[in-house]
């Protein structure tokens, strides 16, 4: 009995407690812009969004801007309108529209609420072209001894020009792979009524092309401070080894692009942030402020940067059998078509 009233008194005080409400103050919503336009023929795309006031988790990090009038105004009084594509803030050029280099352009931006923004004018330089690419295996080690990171790292080779300041970017664009799938190794799903996992062979397909697409966009900089007129060969791309990427052929562009130096002082703060090791010694993160200003409010904080540059593009074919560091093999045991985004032809311009 005298256990029993201990167990009930101690539970009382516990059942009587209220929920204590912390309210949290709800962030400011920040306009942010990306995207760039460059002398190769569009579409180019802008995307407009909005950083999320702090709440559930489910509402999601950023919300599109949408129904707004962009336009693209260059240093001769041109202007050139976009459309928005589905509905979702991206705003696309005209497929005919390019930049042209020793022309100046500046984007144009009208809200829905009235508010208008404006970037700050951006000089389109020439850009010095690719002379070829090259690739070498590399294996980086890391702190578990039995995990390493294996890929490729692609070289871009160039001569810059003596005459003028150059600022460099790297991008790599529309990347595809041999995937290699293993049909004859398919079974039958678990619940199968007659014969769960048992093999079942497919006849196609093993061998598909897909587009290697990442939501991180990999990129590079440089000035020519160190190199001015002189040939370079420089690291511009690694393409981590997931162990289907390099089962066969793999085709990288790059694109080399001219930019300007506040433009890439922009990207060099990014990849400062982006490259933090996560450790007390680290600076916070901080919003860095490209060249959109409100014309309504000088003091409003707008994130993002529209760049224009002039850009030249290669391609890189990566054989599996010049690597010398290689993944485990990933197996894919169903039809290759199975898996998102795969198509039995190449494209039209495969051309190992």
């Amino acid at each position: 009995m005298l256990k029993r009233l201990i167990y009930i008194l101690l539970i009382i005080p516990i059942s009587c407690i209220d929920p204590y409400k912390i309210d949290i103050p709800q962030g400011t919503q920040l306009l942010t812009v990306d995207g760039f336009i460059t002398t190769d023929p569009g579409p180019h795309l802008i995307r407009l969004t909005r950083s999320d006031t702090y709440g559930s988790v489910f509402e999601g990090l950023i919300r599109p801007v949408t129904r707004a009038t962009v336009g693209i105004r260059d240093s001769e009084g041109n202007v050139t309108f976009l459309d928005e594509l589905a509905n979702d803030g991206v705003y696309a050029t005209p497929a005919g529209f390019r930049a042209r280099v020793g022309i100046s352009y500046s984007l144009q931006i009208n809200l829905q609420t009235g508010k208008s923004y404006t970037s700050l004018p951006e000089r389109v330089e020439s850009v010095p072209q690719i002379d070829s690419l090259s690739y070498k295996s590399i294996k980086f080690n890391t702190n578990d001894r039995l995990t390493d990171i294996i890929g490729v790292q692609v070289f871009a080779h160039f001569t810059d020009p003596s005459d003028q300041a150059n600022f460099y970017y790297w991008r790599n664009g529309t990347s595809t792979f041999v995937l290699v799938a293993n049909p004859e190794l398919y079974t039958l799903p678990p619940n199968h009524p007659e014969n769960p996992r048992g093999p079942a062979p497919k006849d196609c397909c093993a061998i598909c092309f897909v587009d290697d697409e990442s939501r991180i966009q990999r990129f590079t900089l440089a000035s020519d401070e160190n190199f001015n007129g002189l040939s370079q060969r420089l690291p511009v791309l690694f393409i981590e080894d997931n162990g289907l990427r390099f089962r066969q052929t793999y085709r990288a562009e790059i694109q080399q692009m001219a930019i300007s130096s506040e433009a890439h002082r922009f990207l060099s703060l990014i990849e400062q942030q982006t490259n933090l090791t996560g450790s007390v010694f680290d600076n916070p993160p901080a919003s860095i402020r490209g060249n959109i200003i409100s014309l309504d409010d000088p003091d409003e904080t707008v994130l993002g940067y529209f760049i224009a540059g002039s850009v030249d593009k290669k391609n890189v074919y990566i054989e599996n059998n010049k690597l010398e560091f290689r993944q485990t093999p990933g197996i894919i045991p169903d039809d290759c078509l199975t898996v998102s985004g795969a198509r039995l032809n190449p494209p039209a311009d495969w051309n190992p």
